[in-house]
Order: structure tokens, then C-alpha cells, then sequence
């Protein structure tokens, strides 16, 4: 179920010449860039390269070294609290569960925004739990004590309860760590079709290349030195600049339609004069 919103118009945030910086390293050097309604962005890059200060950052959690983040032409540093976690919804890396709580219960704690009155729980926002957890496969989970869970089982659930809160922007960290190969792909493509909905938007972190070329529509690639590039996702996840980023030789393989990027085999030592690879 969507639960109305409270403007008509195309969900866009902007980085506005955005510097991000961790101690004396510059992780992101004057970005510019606008991400609009129905777009999917994997924000890729090497360890440390800050993808998890951006998408902070964007969410307005952490203030950026200079610069500014705007979502709908506001400042997301001047919206109050309540509308903007109507707006967007941010999914943080790993975080632990701090009591025992059945899984439809943790779900729905992400419909707080939408709460009127005294703050209960409507039969409207029940089935909007409801069928998060059904558009991820998780239906039979609902009165699961969500500590029994496994990790992949625990991050799946996260996801629905960020598809819960129901906000056309979602800004997710890491969404498919700790899922096997399957699962990974099942999130992907329920994000996939949650955003064919108007002014609906996704960027989200993300390790595996591979799976970004397929299913994000946009990426956006950190280099961990302040630089970036950003684009459709097929011409920035390319061997060139994806081998310059992670620092490591990468070659893009085909098989019929389809592409795979693959770490480059690099040439054996050679070895000294005299041996040979069977000699002791």
C-alpha cells in the first residue's frame, strides 16, 4: 500500500561543489552532480573511499567540509526532521538489534513519520509492513523474533523496513552484505520495481561490479583521492576507470550478451636464470 505524500513533485537531490574530508585525506574534492526521480545509482569504490560519508552526508546526517546537499530545491540541512524522513529513508551499514521484537514489529517501527494522533499503528500501516515483507520474499518471517535471525535473513528485513517508511528517495549503505548470490538478486530487482512508481529514486553502496552494471541505472565511482565520475552506470563501471579506482587491473569479458568485469591475470615473476617453476 503507498501512503499519499505531501508534494507533487519529482523527488531530485543535489550535491552542490560538495568536499568531504577524513582527517587530513579528501575524500570527495567540489562534487556537483543532481540525482533525479527514477534513476538507480551504485556508488562504488575502493575501501575508505567514502561511500558511507557521502551517503550520510546526503542524507543530512554529517556536515560535508564545504558545499551543500538539496533535496527539492531545499536544503536538506533546513528541512525539519519529520518531513524529511518522509522524503528519504537511509538504510546504515550493519546496525545491531537492541531488543527482541518480532520481524513485522521491527518493520513497522520505520512507519513512525507517517504515525498521526497518539502514534498507533493503523491497519493501513500493518499492510504497508505487510507487504514490504512480501515484495522481499520475507511474508512467512512476520512473527519471527527477529534475534533468531541469520545476517542475511536480519539485512533483508532492514530492507523492508526501509521500503516501509515509504519515502520516494532511498539512500541504502551496503544493502546486499551478508546475502548469498540469490538473495542479492531478488533485492535488486524488488528495488528495481519499486522505482517504475513515480518520483521514485535508489543509490545505493555496493561492492559487487558486476551486479551494478546490470541492475543500477547510473553510477557513481570514487577514486578514495577526492576525484569521481558519474554517469550511466556502463560507461563509468568500465575497465579503465574501474581499474584506476580500485588500483588493481580489471577486464571487461564477453560472453554473447553478456559482460563481466574480471581482475586482470598478471604476468608471473620471472624467475631468476638456472631455475625453472619445478625446481626447489
Amino acid at each position: 500500500m503507498t501512503r499519499s505524500h505531501d508534494s507533487a513533485t519529482s523527488s531530485v537531490l543535489s550535491a552542490q561543489r560538495l568536499t568531504l574530508r577524513a582527517g587530513a585525506r579528501t575524500l570527495l574534492d567540489t562534487f556537483t552532480h543532481t540525482f533525479y526521480a527514477g534513476e538507480i545509482w551504485c556508488i562504488a569504490g575502493p575501501n575508505g573511499a567514502g561511500k558511507t560519508t557521502l551517503l550520510s552526508t546526503l542524507a543530512g546526517l554529517l556536515q560535508p567540509a564545504s558545499g551543500h546537499v538539496e533535496l527539492d530545491g531545499a536544503r536538506v540541512a533546513d528541512w525539519q526532521p519529520l518531513p524529511l524522513a518522509r522524503r528519504r529513508a537511509l538504510m546504515p551499514q550493519g546496525a545491531a538489534d537492541a531488543f527482541s521484537a518480532s520481524v513485522l514489529d521491527i518493520v513497522l517501527l520505520n512507519c513512525f513519520p507517517h504515525l498521526g494522533g497518539w502514534g498507533w499503528e493503523r491497519d493501513e500501516d500493518r499492510a504497508a509492513a505487510q507487504a514490504a515483507l512480501e515484495r522481499l520474499g520475507l511474508a512467512d518471517f512476520a512473527a519471527r523474533d527477529v534475534l533468531s535471525l541469520s545476517g542475511g535473513e536480519r539485512q533483508r528485513v532492514a530492507l523492508a523496513a526501509v521500503l516501509c517508511q515509504d519515502a520516494p528517495l532511498l539512500l541504502l549503505d551496503e544493502p546486499l552484505s551478508h546475502l548469498d548470490l540469490h538473495h542479492q538478486v531478488d533485492c535488486l530487482e524488488a528495488l528495481t520495481a519499486w522505482t517504475r512508481e513515480p518520483r521514485r529514486s535508489v543509490l545505493f553502496s555496493c561492492h559487487d561490479l558486476n551486479l551494478a552494471r546490470r541492475f543500477a541505472t547510473h553510477a557513481l565511482l570514487l577514486d578514495g583521492a577526492g576525484g569521481a565520475y558519474a554517469g550511466p552506470a556502463r560507461d563509468v563501471l568500465t575497465p579503465e576507470l574501474t581499474s584506476r579506482a580500485f588500483g588493481y587491473p580489471l577486464v571487461l569479458i564477453r560472453d554473447g550478451e553478456h559482460e563481466a568485469l574480471i581482475p586482470a591475470l598478471r604476468p608471473p615473476h620471472k624467475l631468476p636464470a638456472g631455475h625453472d617453476a619445478q625446481s626447489g
